[in-house]
């Protein structure tokens, strides 16, 4: 299997967007490339800066159709589809997160560095049967944040990107995890507060 994942990493590497795009689908969906698609795109932005947002598009168009895919299947197969994969006490614990948290779970996971259980809240959104066009937003908003980002760090600091990346990847991505959690807090709050009447409303005899 490890011959099989460098000879696809490989592969990526000389075809360039196009490999991102197949690197990071298959990553999202039924093959593990642990962060080999975080170093692939700084790897191709130091190649051609100009190109980052390629790259970074590429990437987030890979992973969310990886994602999908997944999603599609765990609507067809339900609950059988999980538990064949998946612990039972992690599932608990994932649908707690998405019971409580929805969609603003699956985009902070998504954010998240290995071994972070990304493809089990893809799972649990498909079998409990999530709405694919908020799913597919939570998802591209998540990896977009962080390719982009990714992208950013190869263009300001070059070389020195990868051994930040392998240094401080976790923290950054972390990081980016919190503010977006905080974000979607935010709007939530904002939603209920919208939806509260206000004091004097109503009908007045």
């Amino acid at each position: 299997m490890r011959a099989l994942i460098e000879t696809i990493e490989a592969f990526a590497r000389t075809i360039g967007g196009p490999g991102l795009f197949v690197i990071a689908f298959l990553d999202s969906s039924f093959l593990s490339f642990p962060q080999a698609n975080d170093l692939l795109v700084i790897w191709m932005v130091l190649q051609n800066k100009p190109w980052m947002p390629y790259y970074a598009a590429m990437a987030t168009l890979g992973s969310l159709a990886g994602c999908l895919t997944l999603h599609h299947l765990a609507a067809r197969g339900g609950e059988t589809f999980l538990e064949r994969r998946v612990a039972e006490r992690h599932v608990e614990r994932a649908r707690e997160a998405v019971r409580r948290y929805g969609m603003a779970a699956v985009l902070v996971v998504s954010l998240l560095p290995p071994p972070a259980p990304f493809k089990l809240f893809v799972l649990l959104s498909g079998v409990a049967g999530v709405p694919r066009a908020r799913f597919a937003a939570a998802v591209l908003v998540g990896r977009g944040l962080r390719y982009f980002g990714q992208g950013t760090l190869a263009v300001w600091y070059g070389e020195q990107a990868v051994a930040f990346l392998r240094a401080h990847g976790r923290d950054v991505s972390l990081g980016m995890a919190a503010a977006a959690l905080g974000f979607a807090c935010y709007l939530w709050w904002r939603r209920r507060h919208a939806a509260r009447p206000t004091a004097g409303s109503g009908s007045r005899g």
